[in-house]
C-alpha cells in the first residue's frame, strides 16, 4: 500500500487544479485545453487491460454525443504516451471506435495525486512494484473551471458511459432553467422546480407546474429544451 501523503481531497464547487502533461494529441495546459468548453475527465489503472480498454472504447463511440453538448473528454492513464498509441489501437480494433480524444501520460502519477486518483485502500490495485494504481475516477467540470461531479469506481468495476452524458445534460439543462432532476430522469422526463424559485416566479417561468409537497413541484420540460436537444 502507498505511504505518500495524500492529496487535499476535492470537492464539488472546487477549482480544477491545473497542469501541465504529455497526452497522445501532444502538450497540453489543462485550463486552456477547458478553454470554454464542459469537460470530461476520467482515469484508468493501467494500458492494456480489460476493463480498461472496455471503458474507453465506450467513450469513443459516444463521444460525437458528448461535442455536441460542448463537452470535451480526456482520459489518463499510468503510462507512457508510446505505451497509449499501441493501446489505442487494440482499443479500435475490439470495439469497433476511433478512438480521437487525448489520453494523459502519467507515469509517474503526478496527476493522478493532484486529483487524489490513488488507491490507497485496496492493496491489491498495484503495480509490480507495489505502487499503488489510480482508481476509476471521473470529473465532470464546467467552462468556469468548477468541479461539478467526481465519482470514483473500484479498479474491478466498468464505468457507465450513459450515466455520464445523462449527469451533463442535467447539470447543463439545470443551469440553463433554474430545474433539478429526480431519480432516473432522462431528458424529455418531468423536472422538478429549483427551490429558490416561489411559486408566483414559477407561475411564469413553469406555467404547467404542479404542486406534489410545498417542497416537490414537477413541470414538464420536453426534451427540445434540454442539452440533449443540441
Amino acid at each position: 500500500m502507498s505511504t505518500e501523503q495524500r492529496a487535499t481531497p476535492l470537492r464539488l464547487g472546487s477549482t480544477a487544479p491545473n497542469f501541465q502533461a504529455e497526452t497522445t494529441a501532444g502538450s497540453i495546459d489543462f485550463h486552456e485545453f477547458i478553454g470554454d468548453h464542459w469537460v470530461v475527465l476520467f482515469s484508468h489503472p493501467e494500458d492494456y487491460t480489460p476493463v480498461c480498454t472496455t471503458e474507453l472504447g465506450a467513450f469513443a463511440k459516444l463521444e460525437p454525443e458528448f461535442k455536441k453538448r460542448n463537452v470535451k473528454l480526456i482520459g489518463l492513464s499510468a503510462n507512457t504516451i508510446d505505451s497509449h498509441a499501441g493501446w489505442i489501437k487494440d482499443i479500435d480494433e475490439i470495439s469497433g471506435s476511433r478512438l480521437t480524444f487525448p489520453i494523459i501520460g502519467d507515469k509517474d502519477r503526478k496527476v493522478a495525486h493532484l486529483y487524489d486518483m490513488i488507491d490507497h485502500q485496496d492493496t491489491t490495485n498495484v503495480d509490480q512494484k507495489g505502487i499503488a494504481f489510480t482508481i476509476r475516477s471521473v470529473f465532470i467540470i464546467d467552462p468556469a473551471k468548477t468541479i461539478r461531479l467526481i465519482l470514483s469506481y473500484p479498479a474491478s468495476t466498468g464505468r457507465n458511459t450513459a450515466e455520464v452524458l445523462r449527469v451533463v445534460d442535467s447539470l447543463q439543462t439545470g443551469d440553463k432553467h433554474r430545474i433539478t432532476t429526480p431519480i432516473n430522469w432522462v431528458p424529455g422526463d418531468d423536472v422538478i422546480v429549483h427551490p429558490s424559485v416561489k411559486n408566483d416566479e414559477a407561475k411564469t417561468l413553469f406555467p404547467d407546474f404542479r404542486i406534489v409537497k410545498p417542497y416537490l413541484r414537477f413541470t414538464p420540460l420536453p426534451k427540445e429544451k434540454t442539452s440533449a436537444a443540441a
